[in-house]
């Protein structure tokens, strides 16, 4: 009875509503919002002075505590709600109410980045046999933020460009195809709802998505430039917005920008952009998504072959934070896509955009499931090497995995300075060739230098390494690239190196 008498109090109400009571522009019909055991918050915009209470109808029924109008807007957090739906979501002022319908509670992940993660489905290799599932999956619910900038930190979206929206085949043609191959197959593990919240812009660098607080610890927030290039501008008006929305992790993809512009600050100013967003998501839902909430990215794929700039390589160590690989000390509760083994000569779209988006999303999704979910024994990263040994006439490399090896005269690269100091990306490095391996390790040899005075080696060292799933290092099913990788024998992650 008591359910039954809330449902007509709250129809009595609507049919009586003035409207002045609203939610905030990113919640919506057909939206998921964050299961248990966070918490989920709701917020919007009413009467001044008047309280608001929410009601929770669904597969359980629950009233929450009155919040008050406080400057024209108001904040509520539920307590928590297991995954499912659907639910109608009312919220009630003295003065008027305002409706949600058919909203599921599930994990919500936000999709981030530039060019390569607004890449439309549509645009996809199979794009219409993927554009032909969305139907069979409706309970993974995508929403985009419009591409809007701003000087200053907004409290909300200025615009949507598609709300939340149960998937059909025109909602997804122009939806991020990583963001939502991602989300797709994260359900067909997960089986409970997805939502996910597209928010890039192409040709942007890091600095732009970036708040002042992550800026300044690099050095970088003095810079009057009025291009696209102004920093903080799409963190003010595409992320901050969301700060007060529970969510459960991030993916993104982006770099390719930060390979002429800041390059070298990249090593500093990615790991602190993703420590900032965790502090601020963090605060912003009152404490309700994780301050070390996971992260996902797509290692820069390809953009010019037979390039010799070291703008790509130099990008795709920086993203591991000059250590190879994540998660590391700097970058915890982070997963990687390695993407350098996925070049589209023919792309329409220019090469700088592969359309082979299904390998990079189920390579996130591998890293979600094992650093996201805590699924154990699941493979998610290609081989890294744990120990070099320079041996009379080889290197021998052993690898902190089983390996699937193929023949190559030049992806692996030495550096034989005069004196035993560290090589750089401008050193003159010469071609090594892989001679023998066996289930762990490879041998490389250089008639260019000893192994005795190879100071440095490198690996899959430029923009554009090989061709499509071509490259000579894999994990042991030949699915999981190794990612590239440059250590100094006398500097920096020398401890691998061994000496016989």
């Amino acid at each position: 009875m008591a359910l039954i008498s809330v449902v007509f109090l709250l129809l009595a109400a609507l049919h009586h509503s003035d409207g002045a009571l609203h939610f905030a522009s990113y919640y919506g019909d057909h939206m998921v919002l964050q299961k248990a055991p966070q918490r989920a918050v709701l917020w919007g915009y009413g009467p001044e002075g008047e309280q608001v209470t929410v009601y929770l109808l669904g597969p359980v029924l629950q009233k929450v505590s009155s919040a008050p109008v406080t400057e024209g807007i108001w904040q509520v957090t539920l307590d928590p709600v297991d995954a499912g739906g659907p639910y109608d979501v009312y919220a009630v002022s003295e003065s008027s109410i305002c409706h949600l319908a058919d909203v599921l509670f599930g994990d919500i992940w936000l999709c981030g980045g530039q060019s390569n993660m607004y890449f439309n489905t549509n645009q996809i290799f199979n794009a219409s046999e993927e554009l032909a599932l969305a139907s069979k999956y409706p309970h993974v619910r995508p929403f985009m933020a419009a591409l809007k900038a701003s000087k200053t930190e907004l409290i909300d979206l200025i615009q949507v460009e598609i709300p939340w929206s149960v998937p059909t085949t025109s909602v997804v043609a122009e939806f991020s195809a990583v963001c939502w191959l991602f989300g797709r197959y994260m359900y067909e593990k997960l089986k409970y709802p997805i939502g996910l919240v597209e928010s890039c812009w192409g040709g942007t660098p890091v600095e732009a998505w970036s708040s002042p607080r992550a800026l300044k610890q690099c050095g970088l927030l003095h810079n009057e430039d009025n291009s696209m290039l102004n920093k903080t501008i799409l963190w003010n008006a595409m992320i901050h917005p969301f700060l007060n929305m529970t969510i459960y992790g991030a993916i993104w993809y982006q770099g390719e920008a930060n390979a002429e512009f800041n390059r070298d600050k990249y090593n500093c100013s990615f790991p602190a952009m993703i420590n900032d967003w965790r502090m601020a998501f963090h605060q912003g839902s009152g404490g309700q998504t994780a301050p070390d909430f996971p992260f996902g990215f797509v290692q820069l794929s390809t953009y010019k072959n037979m390039c010799t700039d070291d703008g790509f390589p130099d990008i795709r160590w920086h993203q591991t934070a000059d250590v190879g690989y994540v998660p590391n000390s700097r970058m915890e509760n982070t997963f990687m896509a390695v993407a350098l083994d996925l070049p589209d000569k023919t792309s329409p779209y220019g090469t700088i955009h592969p359309r082979d988006k299904q390998d990079v999303a189920l390579r996130l999704t591998l890293g979600a499931r094992a650093v996201a979910y805590g699924e154990k024994d699941v493979s998610f990263q290609g081989p890294f090497p744990k120990q070099i040994l320079p041996l009379k006439k080889s290197i021998n490399i052993t690898y902190d995995q089983a390996v699937s090896v193929t023949a190559s005269q030049n992806m692996f690269e030495i550096c034989c300075p005069e004196k035993n100091v560290s090589c750089e990306s401008k050193s003159f490095w010469f071609p090594a060739a892989i001679v023998a391996w066996n289930q762990t390790s490879i041998q490389l040899f250089s008639a260019r230098c000893p192994p005795s005075k190879v100071a440095a080696l490198r690996y899959a060292w430029r923009d554009w390494p090989c061709e499509f799933k071509a490259c000579p290092v894999y994990d042991a099913s030949g699915n999981l690239p190794a990612p590239p990788f440059i250590t100094n024998r006398y500097a920096g992650n020398q401890n691998i190196w061994k000496s016989t």
